[in-house]
């Protein structure tokens, strides 16, 4: 099986995760996105935790200023708004839809869990339900992969191509 092409991670690159997530970060596999900076941005989890845990949510948004820069737009409703878009756009649909086969392909890729087949993140492929693992795919698979990741990122605020990271949390 193929795997996602995610960056070296080190012992490091997990403490930081760990400290962006307040909790100790659980089987991490990959560093799938980092800052301009190189920090970690997201964090990709195997599909099956330690524990023997199904997990479906592969890539999520670890960093904090991302995650408050989405977690605002959610408090805005706008993960109602992005649904009733998809409802109404065919093309939209049909992008959203390929969005979470490539999601699928990519945890796949990894490793094959029967108990979380054909289940994403997000609410994909027919609805929004969190932003943070929609634009954490968008930025570990690029622009143009999933498209209301990328609205979602335009329109938060935040861009990893500017530093806002803690100097605690940036890599040595």
């Amino acid at each position: 099986m193929s795997r996602p092409p995610f960056a070296p991670f080190t012992d490091r690159d997990v403490d930081i995760v760990s400290a962006q997530l307040g909790r100790q970060a659980r089987d991490v596999i990959g560093i799938a996105a980092r800052c301009v900076c190189g920090a970690p941005t997201v964090v990709a989890t195997s599909p099956r935790l330690g524990n023997g845990t199904p997990f479906p949510t592969l890539y999520y948004l670890s960093h904090p200023a991302a995650t408050a820069a989405v977690s605002t737009l959610e408090a805005e409703g706008r993960m109602a708004e992005y649904t009733a878009m998809l409802l109404d756009d065919v093309e939209l649909q049909n992008a959203y839809r390929a969005a979470h086969e490539s999601y699928l392909g990519d945890r796949e890729g990894i490793l094959n869990v029967p108990e979380i087949e054909g289940y994403s993140a997000g609410g994909m492929p027919v609805r929004v339900k969190c932003l943070h693992a929609l634009v954490g795919h968008s930025l570990a698979a690029g622009p143009g992969v999933n498209p209301i990741g990328d609205l979602a990122l335009a329109e938060c605020g935040w861009s990893p191509e500017v530093c806002a990271c803690d100097a605690d949390q940036r890599p040595a």
